[in-house]
This record gives structure tokens, C-alpha cells and sequence, in this order.
């Protein structure tokens, strides 16, 4: 995405009004003949003209683009993504070393799940996931934790011979290699994202410069999962729904969500025709999935089904609108006091009708769109509305959406209020784990900024929606003539072949 194929391009060609002419700037179009390769942000996005204003100012009327022999769009993104990286684990070092005495995985907002789970499933002491100790993740999720204690040994090992190395507590040298892993994964998300962007590279910066990544990075093994999906998405760009079908299926022996990414695509193949081409890419995430999981839960049954019977089990997590509710009632609404490990069945069953109504939505929205909308689109609002209902909101679940909300709707300012929200419930929640008798905060506090959080990502789910029903608002469409979905592999630029239209079912021809 650097520069076109054939060198660098043409100086490109300003709105008439100037590169200055903000807060509602005009796309840039691409002169006759061959253009800039890429859309230039500073000329159609407001916060990065602002801050381009401390580089030298927006890109120049007769500047050139294609011509950085090093500093390439995807070097400079991978660049701001080891910054915040960087940043993150100079968060994190207080933790490091799992020494917690005196709650300060609280009060340096350090807590991560990969610490204290090193010494509860043996890790410590060479204990193989699902084999040796039962997981309460996904198959794929365990293997990553077996790498890590894996290299942490082996440098331990190193330390203790060579004697070059300093020695440190076998839960930092494994907690050190689970955050250089999941650096790679986020590496790898960036580039998935400038991948899947078509004429919009610069997109990955807000990948790479997320708060949410500052924050969550370490928090749990999520980016691993969201790293595969990433790719998954970015291989159906390229038109390879195999490969996107096995990416997706390993991203679901991760974690979960990836399965709903095949939903939002079906959706999209419905409308456009194209169900054999989903088709293939299901069958292979299925085939990924299962030679993945097969193994393990022929070996271990038990242990492999844990992560499902633990999610039939467990109750509302503290920051869902289910907690929120059922706290509000003193206890009794829905299942009413339960007893340890007794499966809320009530709750259970209103999750799964809120799920189906997500599902209905989105699909109506899908059909009745006047403009088939895009694949980032669609997979944000899918997660999303999924993530809202659902009543398991773990933290660092947030990531499962940053990918996806930057595809969906790439402007600066709606991103960043929404993980601004983000990055202050998580302080808030830590402050709520360390209770008010140590200078902590009560639950309504607490409940305040999981609302504020909601609010924020309602308020993106709608702003996704009216680009959707009103296409001339969509950025990604207006920023580059003739752009339908860079994103959308097979489905860019098919015609339609079942919408709704006056609340009928009508059936255009394709020829």
C-alpha cells in the first residue's frame, strides 16, 4: 500500500477550498489521469489535519506521494503500534513480577488474568492446558499460554547456565513472553487492518495509536483472537474465502467471537447472491475449528468442555446491563439468588432471545440498506449489539470491536470518545476491586461508567447505522469515487439479488 506498482504517483490534487477547509472538509478527489494511491488524511479528516498542524502542516497542493523509500504507510502504523505497545507494558511492570502485596495490581491499574492463572493451571511446573489442568478458554487460547511458559522456561533455563542473564520469578519471564506474543498479535492486527482498507492505509494508525490497545493489550489473551480475525477479514478482502474461512475458524478456537464475523458475512452474501462463496469459507472455519478441538476433547473431555459448561454456568458479569438490573432489584429479578455453580436458566434463555433480535435487526438493516453496506460495517454492529445483550462483558472483550470499529467508521473523534470511555471504566473498575475502605469507589460509581461506556458504544452503533441508511455519510465511500467496500473481497462491487423494498421480498435478477 506504500506506492502504486508502477512508482510513485502523481502529485495529488487538494479540495478546491484548500487542505484547511475543516470542520466539514470535502474528499479528496484523485486528479484525471493517474492520482494519489492512497487518500491523504490530513485533507479529509479533521483531527489529523490538526495534528499535522506539529509535523509541518496538512499534505502540500503539489506534494508527491509514493516516493518514502522506508517510511511507508504500514512501517509508520507498526511504528505507532510499538509505541503504545511500549507505553502498555510500562503500565503493566508493576505487575510483572507477581508480587501483588498491597492490591497493587489496583492501585497501578496493572491487573492482568495471565498472572495469577500462571500458578492456578501448573504452568509453574510444566502442567500442559486441558491435558494436565482444566482452562476455562478455548482450546487455541490454551496453547498460546503453553508457548509462553514454554519460552519463560527456556529463559529461565538460559539464565541459570549461561549466567549472562539476569534471573528473575519464572511468572515474569513467562509473563514477558506472553506480552512480546501478543505484541506480534498486534502487529499483526495493524497490518491486517491497513490490509483491508483499501485506498485508506493511514486507517491502521487508529489501530495502532488506540487507547484501548494502551490499556487491555495485556490484560487477558484476547489480542491472539482478535489478531486471527483480523486476518480472516483481511484474506476476504483479497478474495480468498478458504483461507478467511480457516483464519476464522482458528480465531474461534481462540475465542468465540470470531464465529460471528461468518454471521455478518452471510448477511452480506445473502443479499448480494454469493451463498456458495460463504459457504466455502464456513465449511473451512468449521474444518479449522474442528482439527483444532477434536484432539483435545477426544484426550481430555472434561477438561476441554469446561469453557462451555462455565459460560452455561456462571452468572451476569459485573459490567452488563443484566448485573446492573438484577443488582437494582436487590437480587430477585430473573433467576433470583443462586447457589454456586447453579446455571441462571432464566437468564440463559433472555440472552439468547436478545442475541436472535440482535440478529433480526442487523438482518433487516441488511436488506432493507438502500446500498448493500459494507463487511466492517456489518461485523461492527453484529459484535457490538452482541457484547451489549450478551451477559459476559470482560474488559478486555473491548478489543474483539477496535478492529472492527475502525473499518466500520475510520474518523478519529467518535473512535477515540469511545474508547476514552473505555480506558476510564477500567480505572474505575479497579478502584471498585480495592473497595472503598481502601480508598477505593462503590458500585455506582462503578455502574456510572459501565452506563457511559454503553451510552458511547450505542452512540458508535448509530453513527455505523445512519452511514449504512444514508451511504453519501459513509467516510470510506465518499473519501475515494467509485469505492463500494474495500473490505468486501467477492462481494465489492456485486449487484443485488435479495433485498426488502416496501416490506416484500423481492428478487432481482443477476445475470
Amino acid at each position: 500500500m506504500s506506492s502504486s506498482p508502477t512508482g510513485p504517483s502523481a502529485p495529488a490534487t487538494p479540495p478546491a477550498d484548500g487542505p484547511a477547509a475543516f470542520p466539514d472538509p470535502q474528499p479528496a478527489l484523485p486528479p484525471a489521469g493517474r492520482g494519489p494511491d492512497r487518500v491523504v488524511p490530513t485533507w479529509v479528516d479533521p483531527v489529523a489535519a490538526q495534528a499535522g498542524e506539529a509535523v509541518g502542516g496538512p499534505w502540500g497542493r503539489h506534494a508527491v506521494t509514493g516516493r518514502a523509500l522506508f517510511w511507508t504507510p504500514l512501517r509508520v502504523c507498526l511504528l505507532f503500534t510499538t509505541a503504545v505497545l511500549a507505553l502498555a507494558w510500562l503500565k503493566q511492570s508493576p505487575c510483572a513480577d507477581g508480587d501483588w502485596a498491597g492490591s497493587v495490581q489496583y492501585t497501578h491499574f496493572c491487573y492482568s488474568d495471565t498472572v495469577p492463572l500462571f500458578g492456578i493451571h501448573g504452568l509453574d511446573s510444566g502442567a500442559l492446558p486441558y491435558l494436565d489442568s482444566a482452562v476455562e478458554y478455548p482450546v487455541l487460547t490454551g496453547a498460546f499460554m503453553a508457548v509462553a511458559a514454554t519460552l519463560g522456561r527456556t529463559y529461565d533455563d538460559l539464565a541459570a547456565a549461561a549466567g549472562l542473564l539476569p534471573q528473575v520469578p519464572p511468572v515474569q519471564a513467562y509473563y514477558v513472553a506472553t506480552c512480546l506474543l501478543l505484541s506480534l498479535c498486534a502487529l499483526v492486527t495493524a497490518r491486517a487492518v491497513l490490509g483491508a482498507s483499501g485506498h485508506r492505509p493511514w486507517d491502521a494508525a487508529m489501530v495502532g495509536l488506540s487507547p484501548l490497545l494502551l490499556v487491555h493489550a495485556f490484560t487477558n489473551w484476547d489480542l491472539f483472537a482478535v489478531a486471527l480475525a483480523a486476518c480472516g477479514l483481511w484474506a476476504w478482502a483479497r478474495e480468498r474465502p478458504v483461507l478467511a474461512g480457516v483464519l476464522l475458524g482458528l480465531g474461534t478456537a481462540a475465542k468465540l467471537f470470531p464465529a460471528l464475523l461468518l454471521g455478518a458475512l452471510f448477511l452480506l452474501c445473502l443479499r448480494a447472491g454469493r451463498l456458495r462463496v460463504w459457504l466455502r469459507a464456513a465449511v473451512a472455519a468449521v474444518a479449522a475449528w474442528l482439527v483444532v478441538d477434536v484432539p483435545v476433547a477426544l484426550l481430555a473431555p472434561e477438561n476441554w468442555s469446561l469453557f462451555f459448561r462455565l459460560n452455561s454456568s456462571r452468572p451476569a458479569d459485573p459490567d452488563t446491563l443484566w448485573n446492573m438490573a438484577i443488582t437494582a432489584s436487590g437480587g430477585t429479578l430473573l433467576d433470583g439468588p443462586l447457589a454456586e455453580g447453579e446455571t441462571p436458566v432464566v437468564l440463559n434463555a433472555l440472552v439468547a432471545v436478545c442475541v436472535l433480535l440482535v440478529v433480526a435487526a442487523l438482518g433487516w438493516l441488511v436488506l432493507r440498506a438502500p446500498v448493500r453496506p459494507r463487511v466492517g460495517q456489518v461485523a461492527f454492529l453484529l459484535v457490538a449489539g452482541f457484547l451489549l445483550v450478551t451477559k459476559v462483558w470482560s474488559p478486555q472483550y473491548s478489543l474483539w470491536l477496535l478492529p472492527l470499529a475502525v473499518l466500520a467508521r475510520p474518523r478519529w473523534r467518535s473512535l477515540l470518545a469511545w474508547q476514552a470511555t473505555e480506558a476510564v471504566l477500567w480505572g474505575v473498575r479497579m478502584l471498585w476491586y480495592l473497595g472503598t475502605d481502601d480508598r477505593g469507589v462503590g458500585t455506582e460509581w462503578f455502574f456510572l461508567a459501565v452506563g457511559v461506556r454503553d451510552l458511547a458504544v450505542l452512540v458508535l452503533m448509530g453513527l455505523v447505522v445512519r452511514d449504512v441508511w444514508d451511504p453519501d455519510d459513509d467516510v470510506v465511500r465518499t473519501s475515494w469515487p467509485g469505492v463500494d467496500d474495500p473490505a468486501g473481497g467477492p462481494l465489492d462491487g456485486a449487484p443485488d439479488a435479495v433485498t426488502l423494498r416496501r416490506r416484500q421480498l423481492v428478487r432481482d435478477q443477476v445475470t
